[in-house]
């Protein structure tokens, strides 16, 4: 969460609650909801740590209100990330863990916790589907989170395949 609201605030100072609705609005319904008070809990901990600065707002009639910008250390950091490249692909998966270790214990059969995660994945995809038709269709951003969630559990659905195969193949 820190780097994406690093990345929101690189574009203008802005308020906890701007930041949140600027993710949702951003990413649209298929991306987990942020948390106001993670959001706040984090802004606090980027402030300690000097990548952003707090100002106190006056409101008239209301609380006052806490703005946030971005430091140079903090646009440093931002553009650090985006340099980065994403740590792929997952070798640490924990269903494939389950597959390996099922004939050791004897308590899970390897076809069976295939099957059943085919069917979470194929649920999760109608999911995605309907929500897909549900977005606001000039929301490109939210589309192809959704496109790329879907491709990525078509992927695993093929792959799921191949386990499948390997391990009915007679030895």
């Amino acid at each position: 969460m820190r780097l994406p609201l690093l990345a929101l605030l690189a574009q203008g100072p802005a308020h906890g609650y701007e930041l949140k609705q600027d993710l949702e609005q951003l990413l649209g319904a298929a991306y987990p909801q942020p948390n106001i008070g993670q959001i706040y809990v984090t802004l606090g901990r980027l402030e300690k740590s000097g990548l952003i600065d707090g100002e106190e707002v006056e409101q008239s009639g209301r609380p006052n209100k806490k703005t946030y910008h971005l430091t140079d250390a903090g646009r440093e950091a931002v553009q650090a990330w985006f340099e980065e490249t994403s740590e792929e692909p997952r070798v640490r998966d924990e269903f494939f863990m389950k597959l390996a270790l099922a004939p050791h214990t004897g308590l899970a059969d390897r076809i069976a916790l295939i099957n059943k995660q085919r069917r979470q994945y194929l649920n999760t995809m109608r999911s995605l589907s309907k929500l897909a038709a549900a977005e606001d269709r000039d929301n490109r951003v939210s589309q192809l989170l959704i496109e790329g969630a879907m491709l990525h559990l078509q992927a695993d659905l093929d792959w799921l395949e191949r386990c499948q195969e390997e391990w009915e193949r007679p030895q």
